[in-house]
């Protein structure tokens, strides 16, 4: 039924892993197959292919659903419907940023001071010469093939580079003057096929599997039994997802618990339940929550 399209390289590992959680794993002859298979009715063909090309690809109908960047979305200027952002990974949990970025010694404040054939080097030459046609700033932008920041000032004047934190800008020696563009790694669809009422079921299916998966990330069920004289104190340090659920235990004056905890509160959570009148704590992990 769906064409889906999956993105090759730095995200690829951290995509196949989700679609595995997701119990949507991605089968292929080995690991540099670009072909590759989704056991299940909903998915008819997979490709694995460089993010660059995705949206483009999707809005072009030769996909129904994709995984790729914002960042390249706007760069090929692609028409596609966004389902929802995945954040999956160290590259993915946090936004990247687009940013126009100049040498520290140099005197440009904001891109209003850049003068008129300000020379510039990016791996997004039509996301950074839209940005500054819309600025009115006469700008010649160079495609870089990687190693953006080492092409100032000696190359080029300044820079439109990726960043998560900036560090590594500063690390070169350069200051960020202005974020172009916030960019997520989202789930996509071509608007043809999202018009379609059986695809655009089949994909809100997959996007329900991989947002549980995503929200079970880091999260652990705890469940304990408690006195009853016990059972406020207990609740009140339950970080629970919502109201922990209590029910009484047959024949007793006690009550069985159960809640959603954050796994990096377990450590301390367990030995203050304990203290607080818990017996018969258990963790277990979770593969999925969906709302």
């Amino acid at each position: 039924m769906l064409r889906l399209v999956l993105p090759k390289g730095s995200l690829e590992k951290a995509t196949l892993e989700l679609f595995a959680a997701a119990d949507l794993a991605v089968s292929r002859s080995s690991s540099v197959d670009y072909k590759a298979s989704i056991d299940g009715p909903r998915i008819d063909e997979v490709r694995i292919l460089r993010p660059q090309e995705i949206g483009r690809y999707v809005s072009e109908g030769l996909f129904d659903l994709g995984v790729t960047g914002r960042d390249w979305i706007e760069e090929t200027s692609s028409e596609v419907v966004s389902l929802c952002q995945l954040h999956y990974s160290k590259a993915t949990s946090r936004p990247i940023r687009v940013v126009l970025a100049v040498p520290d010694a140099s005197p440009f404040q904001r891109v209003e001071d850049l003068p008129g054939g300000v020379r510039v080097s990016t791996e997004y030459p039509e996301l950074t010469r839209r940005f500054f046609e819309k600025r009115g700033v006469d700008a010649r932008i160079e495609l870089s093939y990687g190693a953006t920041e080492a092409k100032v000032p000696d190359i080029v004047d300044v820079i439109v580079e990726i960043t998560e934190t900036g560090s590594a800008l500063r690390a070169a020696g350069l200051r960020i003057i202005e974020t172009i563009l916030v960019s997520f790694t989202e789930l996509v669809a071509n608007p043809v096929s999202y018009d379609d009422p059986v695809k655009r079921h089949a994909m809100g299916q997959l996007q329900t599997l991989l947002e549980g998966a995503l929200e079970a990330r880091g999260r652990v069920l705890v469940k304990l039994n408690v006195g009853e004289a016990d059972l406020d104190k207990v609740i009140e340090i339950l970080p629970a997802m919502k109201s922990p659920t209590v029910s009484k235990l047959f024949g007793e004056t006690a009550y069985a618990v159960e809640a959603v905890v954050p796994k990096s509160d377990i450590n301390t959570l367990i030995p203050a339940l304990k203290d607080h009148g818990a017996s018969d704590i258990i963790e277990l992990p979770i593969t999925k929550i969906v709302h």
